[in-house]
């Protein structure tokens, strides 16, 4: 970011959005840091790094348009525990809820990057997609790159709170998986059984 500016900054965290691995909860506030210190302006940095989340779910939209919804549920049907009844009910919940989740899932850890493939994969309009995913990650961006930006030298402490939301999400996502799991494991000996 020193050596890039805010272009490095966004760069990083389309990066981010493509390998989830990487965490926005660390790259926004060493951005902020990083403008703190006169590299580049605070606007500057949020204006970097919400361009650089855009192009990434662009990215990620873009391979669910492409991969297509035919060949996902060819490869869906071939799962175990899923059926096709399930993917129906998915992505009628995703026809209802699609703003929304793009929206909000902008602000979760792990979802912020995969809730892009189902919008490329159900056709959302890339107009609304856009306008969504620039609003959902202004907010984000902007609230860890002001922390960062305020913290100074310690912008790293941002990153401990930002972990326990992150451990939430994957505690929650790990149970909801669990609770899917037995269940149908449960209805499949169920009328097995008959």
């Amino acid at each position: 970011m020193e050596r890039l500016g805010g272009p490095g900054a966004g760069l990083v965290i389309a990066l981010e959005n493509l390998f989830p691995p990487l965490p926005s909860e660390v790259i926004l506030p060493l951005a902020g840091f990083t403008a703190s210190q006169g590299t580049f302006s605070l606007p500057g940095a949020i204006a970097w790094t919400t361009a650089g989340s855009v192009v990434g779910a662009l990215v990620l939209y873009t391979l669910g348009a492409v991969f297509g919804a035919e060949r996902f549920r060819a490869v869906w049907g071939k799962l175990p525990l899923v059926s096709l009844t399930d993917l129906d009910r998915t992505e009628a919940w995703f026809g209802r809820h699609g703003k929304k989740a793009i929206f909000f899932g902008r602000m979760i850890p792990i979802f912020r990057s995969l809730i892009s493939i189902p919008a490329g994969i159900e056709r959302m309009s890339i107009a609304i997609f856009t306008l969504l995913t620039l609003a959902g990650s202004l907010i984000w961006n902007t609230i860890f790159v002001v922390a960062g930006y305020q913290l100074g030298e310690n912008w790293y402490l941002v990153e401990g709170y930002a972990g326990i939301l992150q451990k939430i999400v994957i505690v929650v996502v790990a149970g909801a998986v669990i609770w899917f799991v037995v269940a149908r494991v449960r209805s499949l000996r169920a009328r097995n059984s008959r």
